[in-house]
């Protein structure tokens, strides 16, 4: 059996924004492809083992996505190697993910601008310290991204099948 074909997303302290959009695409992968991918979330600038936000784990709801037992892990040049694509909310952390790894530049994106590979585009906004209404709102934004390109995360997971 194929390994999984792994998603990560990167942020910065992987409490709110990537483990938000780790769920969501779970629960959309997992309707299409159920057992093919593996998602997965880090951050630049944290350590291991926090949780998600109280509001990231109620936005996610919204997708009935259960973050609740998120915990926090620092990106690492290990993780980036077992990554088939990598998602991240700003240049500041697909430059990170360069950093550590140059060679994943050809499977790196912002994600606001995947599937196009250009270095640079609108930022997905940290909600951290805001109210519930502006996680509701970044959750709905990753959202409509995600959904928008659920075909391109398809024809990839596919195409590695082949």
């Amino acid at each position: 059996m194929t390994e999984p074909f792994t998603i990560l997303f990167v942020c910065t302290g992987n409490t709110c924004r990537s483990p938000m959009a780790e769920g969501a695409l779970r629960v959309l992968l997992e309707r299409e492809r159920p057992g093919e991918t593996r998602v997965m979330s880090a951050g630049t600038g944290t350590a291991d083992g926090y949780p998600a936000t109280e509001f990231a784990v109620e936005a996610a709801r919204m997708w009935k996505a259960d973050i609740s037992g998120h915990s926090s892990q620092l990106l690492t040049p290990e993780l980036i190697a077992e990554s088939d694509l990598i998602l991240t909310m700003t240049q500041h952390h697909r430059d990170r993910v360069l950093q550590l790894d140059p060679a994943a530049a050809d499977r790196t994106f912002l994600l606001k601008q995947f599937p196009d590979d250009s270095p640079v585009g609108e930022p997905v906004d940290d909600p951290i310290g805001q109210p519930l209404t502006i996680y509701n709102q970044v959750f709905l934004e990753i959202g409509e991204y995600l959904g928008k390109n659920l075909s391109e995360f398809l024809y990839r997971i596919d195409e590695r099948k082949t």
